[in-house]
């Protein structure tokens, strides 16, 4: 039987990562309405990744008898002053995840709930990864700039990133 104090911060997470994925859907309409079809194809892509990081986590409560729930989402922004700004947010929003990631694994240990704390190594690593190449992005955005051709050329990368990263994993 799960922890029901790990159970409930567990189904906290679920609700942030099915936020995570609205506002970054938000985030490329922003792009798409804005001449950014490549970075729109990126955070497109990265919707339905926070998506399957949500359901991962429901098929774990569930695995564990536990009861998944679905709660009320809150209005994601849907505008932004530029793309700059954009993927500012986007690191904002996945240190803010990184933040419940390790609030989660603090209850899962004061709980020695050992299973759920291995479980979570995978969210762990992933907030690694998704902080990483948001700094990437942003690095990227700043050597381009407000120069026409430097945007053109980066949103072209994002294009390409998106279809490198095509197949997410559960």
């Amino acid at each position: 039987m799960m922890n029901t104090n790990v159970e409930a911060t567990l189904n906290k997470q679920i609700n942030a990562e099915e936020h995570a994925s609205r506002l970054y859907f938000a985030m490329g309409v922003w792009c798409d309405r804005n001449g950014f079809a490549g970075s729109a194809k990126y955070l497109y892509a990265h919707a339905e990744e926070e998506r399957m990081h949500m359901i991962k986590l429901v098929h774990y409560i569930n695995e564990r008898g536990g009861t998944a729930l679905t709660e009320s989402l809150p209005k994601p922004q849907n505008n932004w002053d530029s793309i700059l700004d954009v993927f500012k947010n986007v690191l904002a929003h996945e240190e803010m995840v990184t933040g419940m990631i390790n609030n989660l694994y603090e209850v899962c240990l004061n709980e020695k709930d050992y299973l759920t704390s291995n479980f979570l190594q995978w969210y762990i690593q992933e907030q690694v990864e998704e902080e990483s190449g948001a700094r990437e992005i942003l690095d990227k955005l700043t050597l381009a700039g407000n120069s026409p051709g430097g945007l053109f050329h980066f949103d072209k990368d994002m294009a390409a990133l998106a279809a490198a990263q095509a197949s997410p994993s559960i």
